[in-house]
């Protein structure tokens, strides 16, 4: 965490020291309106021609670098009723997409909270179209990607609106300076903490909610999950995970991209940088999405 001496002497480019102090106080911070009505319009206007491609489909479909579908579909998907959750490293496919990731003004915001040197790690999008069922188990992301740091920042994008009743990213303010919890039960990776942790999180949950176009700022070690979409409005999230760029990966990349490692801000200094940790390795999914790993059950 930075100084007081360190946020009062930093170039701020991009985010309030303000917003910064919160987001190293709470581990997330909502910045409305990051993206220009451009850049938003997009966004929508390429997933909203990838929803209409799934009706075509009945299993997931595409391919990315290691094999497994770039598009997957939420049980019960059908043509007249598509239920895409999710689409693997877009940027690859893309312009709109990968614009945002590495030219908006999102990886200066990161580099305010991490910076000044910041790599890309990898990105998805998340969405649940209305009605849909599919919830996020309780999880922190570092044991899906651990680094040698743990200065990494996951970027949630808001392609929809995000309201409380569309299955909004829940968070526990804090709980990124407390201990990483472990994600295996029962000799299998579920991707999630026990279901009791989960059913104590859940009551003291804080929603993060906003308008199109804004974006949550997240530390790796949040806890955090989200429930099933109960509105008839979609809630699609454009997720991008950057790191500080002297922080190394100790596991391979749960969703492997030829965009992994660009710098996005400042330059390359080839150094890494190590703090303490002690962690199970992550398994990597072979599904196509970690939905597969985290619909495993387990005994809390």
């Amino acid at each position: 965490m930075p100084s007081a001496r360190e946020l009062k002497s930093r170039e701020l480019i991009q985010l309030s020291a303000e917003q910064v102090a919160d987001f190293w106080r709470d581990g997330y911070v909502l910045a409305p309106n990051a993206l220009s009505a451009t850049e938003l319009s997009s966004l929508q206007a390429e997933f909203a021609g990838w929803v209409a491609e799934s009706r075509g489909h009945l299993q997931p479909w595409g391919e990315i670098l290691d094999g497994r579908p770039r598009f997957d579909l939420e049980p019960g998907h059908s043509a007249d009723l598509p239920t895409l959750r999710r689409v693997n490293s877009p940027t690859e496919i893309s312009d709109a997409y990968d614009r945002v990731m590495a030219e908006s003004r999102v990886p200066a915001m990161v580099a305010d909270l991490i910076g000044p040197d910041v790599k890309f790690h990898h990105a998805k999008i998340n969405s649940k179209q209305p009605g849909a069922a599919t919830q996020v188990k309780w999880h922190q992301d570092f044991p899906f990607t651990p680094h040698s740091n743990d200065d990494l920042v996951t970027a949630l994008i808001f392609v929809d609106e995000v309201t409380a009743q569309n299955g909004p990213l829940e968070v526990l303010p804090g709980s990124h300076r407390g201990p990483l919890y472990d994600l295996w039960h029962g000799g299998r990776f579920t991707g999630a903490v026990s279901a009791s942790l989960e059913e104590e999180l859940k009551a003291r949950a804080r929603q993060c909610i906003g308008p199109a176009g804004a974006v949550c700022f997240m530390h790796t070690r949040l806890l955090h999950g989200s429930g099933p979409n109960l509105s008839a409005q979609p809630r699609t999230l454009f997720i991008c995970v950057y790191s500080a760029e002297d922080a190394v990966p100790l596991s391979p990349n749960p969703l492997p991209s030829r965009h992994e490692g660009r710098i996005v801000h400042g330059t390359r200094t080839g150094r890494v940088r190590c703090v303490d940790n002690d962690l199970p390795l992550p398994q990597l999914p072979t599904t196509a999405s970690f939905f597969g790993q985290q619909a495993a059950s387990y005994d809390g």
